[in-house]
């Protein structure tokens, strides 16, 4: 009599998804290095308005010609690095943030008083953030940002190209535990909490 035996099948990985939010290159490594400390979202053309999709999310770099002349030249050393992050097949993956307040812009006339917390010029600021869709306020997001402990090189997907703010990122293992292993926050809580009173005094 012969006995047949049945291997147990090797379980296929699992894919998680980690919520990133699209940015500039030049401005997660601002972030990183504590030159920056809250973001300014109104949304993209392929979204009706902003809306906080995560209190803990990756920051997924961005690049595009026109950032040079948004941001302030003493800052500017950061547009290579970002740079470097974005190629045409992958991008890497450094950052990642925590949300400490969410501030709706209702004074955008005194946006400049901004400009201590950000790389950017105002008067980008006000041309692509304040003036776009005039109707919605725009949101100020006071961020605790923190690298990875490995960054994260990631294939780009024909679902990431276009004007919208938030993706959901698939990480199989151990990528998945990667994205959520950071080091040392860039500012510190008291810091930080400064901002977001500095930010809802000057616009909130």
């Amino acid at each position: 009599m012969t006995t047949s035996t049945t291997s147990a099948a090797t379980p296929a990985p699992t894919t998680a998804t980690v919520p990133a939010l699209k940015e500039w290159g030049a401005v997660a490594h601002a972030l990183l290095q504590g030159r920056q400390a809250l973001l300014l979202r109104k949304g993209g053309i392929g979204e009706k308005r902003f809306a906080v999709g995560a209190d803990r999310f990756l920051l997924f770099p961005t690049v595009a010609h026109s950032h040079a002349e948004a941001v302030r030249p003493e800052h500017r050393d950061l547009l290579a690095r970002g740079a470097a992050d974005v190629s045409d097949d992958a991008v890497v993956v450094r950052a990642l943030l925590e949300v400490v307040e969410v501030v709706p812009v209702t004074r955008p006339e005194r946006v400049g008083e901004l400009e201590d917390l950000h790389v950017w010029t105002t008067d980008s600021v006000r041309r692509s953030r304040v003036d776009f869709r005039p109707r919605h306020l725009l949101t100020a997001l006071v961020v605790r940002a923190a690298p990875l402990a490995q960054p994260l090189r990631l294939p780009r997907r024909p679902g990431q190209v276009g004007c919208f703010s938030w993706l959901d990122l698939p990480l199989e293992p151990p990528l998945d535990r990667a994205a959520t292993a950071a080091g040392a926050p860039a500012r510190t809580d008291e810091d930080l909490r400064e901002v977001a009173a500095a930010v809802r005094a000057r616009v909130g």
